[in-house]
Parts: C-alpha cells; sequence; structure tokens
C-alpha cells in the first residue's frame, strides 16, 4: 500500500522511468510467451525451443538491470526521504524498493500477456489488430502453471536484484555524500586539483581479459563453422544462424569482457584528459569522469555491446533473419540500455549538485560548468564509438566469414 501511495506522489520523471521498467517488463513476458507457444506446438523441437527460451535471457538482463538502476535513483529509496519517521530506516528500504518493482513487473507481465492473447487472435475481435500476428505466435492453448511460472520471473528476478543492489547502497551513498570538494579552497582552479584522486576500477584487467578470450574462441570455433541456414526465425540444429556454439561463446565472453571493462576505461578517459597542465575546464571535467567511472560505466559498457551486437546482425543479413522476435528482444534491450545509461546520468547529475554549487559560489561562472559537461560527453564518445564498431567487426567476422 506504501508503494502504491509513492508511486501515485511520486515526480513524473520517476514515474516515467517506472512505465519504462513495466514496459520492458511486457516485452519480455511477450517473448516468454512466445517461446512457450512454440515449445507446445512442436513438442519434437527440444532444441529449438530452448534456444527460443535462451534468447529471452538476454532482454531478461536488460530490464533487470533497468529495473535496478531505476529503483537506485528513485527519490523515496534515499537516505532522509522522510520515511525514517515511517519506520522505514536503511535496512528496509531496499524491501520496500523491491515491492515497488515488483509492482511495475507484475504490471508489464499482465500487459504482455493481454497483448500475446490479443495479437495471437484468442480475444475479441472489437480491439484493432486482433490476431495480426497469428502467424508468427503459435496457435494452442497455453499449460496454465508454465504461463504464470514465466510471466513471474520477471517481476521476481527484478525484486531480488533490486534488494540485493540496494543492499549495498548505504556505503556508496555515504561515500557520495562527502563533499567533492574543499570548503576551503581559493579558486576554482585550486578546487578542482585539490580533489583527491579515485581509484582505478578493479574491473579493467579482468574485462580485457574475457574480451581477449572471447575474441580467440570466436575466432577458433569460426574456421571450420558450418554452412548458414535461413529459416526465417530461429535456426535449427544447435546454430545461431548457422554459427557453431563456439562462436557464440566468444560473443558471450566479448560482451561481458566490455561491460566489466567499461568502468575502469571512462576512468582512463578521465585521466587521459587530465595529462599535462589543464586548465579549469578540463580538469573538472577529467575530475568528473574519474568520480563518476563505476556509476555510469556500467551502463554504458552494456550499451556499447548491444550497440556492437545490433551493428553485427546489420552488417551479416540484417536483424530481419530472426523474425520479428527478434527484433523486438533486440529493441528491448537497446531500449533498456539507453534508459539506464540516460537514468545513470541524472543520478550522476544528481550527486554533483553539491560540488557544483560550491563551484558556483567560489565564483565559476555557468559557461564553464556546461563546457565541461559538453567536454565530459564528448570524451566519452571519441572513446566508446570507436571501441562499438570495433567489437562489432570483432563479433561478425567469424559468422560473415
Amino acid at each position: 500500500m506504501l508503494s502504491l501511495r509513492l508511486a501515485r506522489g511520486a515526480h513524473p520523471a520517476a514515474l516515467c522511468r517506472r512505465l519504462l521498467v513495466a514496459c520492458a517488463a511486457g516485452g519480455v513476458g511477450f517473448l516468454l510467451l512466445s517461446a512457450l507457444a512454440y515449445a507446445v506446438a512442436h513438442p519434437g523441437g527440444g532444441r529449438e525451443s530452448l534456444l527460443r527460451l535462451g534468447w529471452c535471457v538476454v532482454p531478461l538482463a536488460a530490464t533487470v538491470q533497468l529495473s535496478m538502476t531505476v529503483a537506485r535513483v528513485d527519490p523515496a529509496g534515499r537516505p532522509g526521504s522522510g520515511l525514517d519517521m515511517a519506520g522505514l530506516g536503511p535496512g528496509r528500504m531496499p524491501l520496500l524498493a523491491a515491492v515497488s518493482t515488483a509492482f511495475a513487473g507484475v504490471l508489464g507481465s499482465v500487459l504482455g500477456l493481454l497483448l500475446f492473447l490479443h495479437l495471437r487472435g484468442d480475444t475479441s475481435d472489437l480491439l484493432p489488430y486482433h490476431g495480426a500476428a497469428a502467424e508468427v505466435l503459435p496457435a494452442g492453448r497455453l499449460p496454465l502453471g508454465a504461463a504464470l511460472t514465466l510471466l513471474t520471473l520477471v517481476p521476481l528476478t527484478a525484486a531480488v536484484a533490486t534488494a540485493l543492489a540496494l543492499k549495498r547502497a548505504p556505503a556508496r551513498r555515504a561515500r557520495a555524500s562527502q563533499p567533492m570538494l574543499p570548503p576551503d579552497a581559493l579558486d576554482v582552479a585550486d578546487a578542482a586539483r585539490a580533489e583527491p584522486p579515485v581509484p582505478l576500477p578493479a574491473g579493467l584487467p579482468w574485462g580485457t581479459a574475457l574480451t581477449t578470450a572471447g575474441i580467440a574462441l570466436s575466432a577458433y570455433a569460426g574456421v571450420d563453422r558450418p554452412k548458414a541456414t535461413d529459416d526465417g526465425l530461429l535456426p535449427l540444429g544447435g546454430t545461431l544462424g548457422g554459427v557453431p556454439p563456439g562462436v557464440v561463446g566468444g560473443w558471450l565472453l566479448i560482451t561481458a569482457g566490455i561491460v566489466l571493462a567499461a568502468p575502469g576505461l571512462v576512468h582512463l578517459c578521465g585521466l587521459l584528459l587530465a595529462v599535462g597542465r589543464p586548465r579549469v575546464v578540463r580538469l573538472l571535467a577529467a575530475r568528473g569522469l574519474q568520480e563518476e567511472s563505476r556509476r555510469v560505466g556500467r551502463p554504458l559498457g552494456v550499451l556499447c555491446a548491444a550497440a556492437a551486437a545490433s551493428l553485427a546482425a546489420l552488417s551479416l543479413d540484417g536483424l530481419g533473419r530472426f523474425g520479428p522476435l527478434g527484433v523486438l528482444g533486440t529493441g528491448i534491450v537497446l531500449v533498456c540500455s539507453l534508459a539506464a545509461v540516460a537514468t545513470a546520468a541524472d543520478e550522476a547529475r544528481a550527486a554533483r549538485r553539491p560540488a557544483t554549487a560550491l563551484l558556483r559560489r567560489l565564483g565559476a561562472p555557468r559557461g564553464m560548468l556546461f563546457r565541461a559537461a559538453l567536454l565530459r560527453i564528448g570524451v566519452l564518445l571519441v572513446g566508446f564509438v570507436p571501441l562499438t564498431w570495433l567489437a562489432a567487426q570483432l563479433i561478425a567476422l567469424p559468422a560473415g566469414g
């Protein structure tokens, strides 16, 4: 009940983020029901049915990541939000956030079920697009227990992941609440230079090792790959579009390596930006990148990996060979990744407000802070756009050769 009251009185931006989580959960539920319908209509296609179900794990992971990011920036879950008076201290806030996330997931799953039944032609024909996807979605009665289990998978996974993520948040919030700049700084340049250095995230070497292993595995497995098939939706014979499982495993390692190394790459961008004797704007941008590397780096790595996979698919035969359900899953991953990056950027901006207010009191003009923000965005684009293109080439090389 408290979660409903908080949702009703939330800021429009927070409501939009929760609605986006619900829409993503509905899309994943739609994909899960589609995989179940195919398994029911083809009892002998166990391998392909598992492959369809396994494809749903990717948009499910993107939805869970988005739900954790949205719950982390929820104003109701922050310290000093007024809920301590109601007996909801830092220990109970993860539970409240998990309930809110589960509610959004259940709402999305119900909408996904209704949309699935309507597009398949199982509901009344009074609404438009009735039975529009009857050729893609196999007909047949779905097992009630299996359907309910799949529909509760997204809310349950997102709620548990949100609760676990927010349990580790108080220490990070305590560090973030400390002032970034000293109160006795003489001017803007002294304040920026006096800020203590942020340590390099520990995931960069591990991410580099995983990416290297993925490149080697996909190159080795792609030497004698079988001839590609084109069955219109998802392939047969244990391959993904004629790509052997070893190449797919290499892709997964490359993706995991990029996501793991992304915070370190953001930190390195900040270090390179501060090389030499930088002026105030360049120094502020460099310090900001180093400070936000852990908060923004992981969602940015997920977006980089998702964009690289999409570019690789387009460079081969296009997303159309995987059918409309494959396009839907890819769209869910891209939208969730973009939304997670935007939400993390908004969280970083909120964390910088005390430092920004102090810089303003020190006499920093608004234009200087705006130029520092533009410089941060430009450096991230220069660093991650070539990485995305290179990852797309590495992913497409074994499948296209």
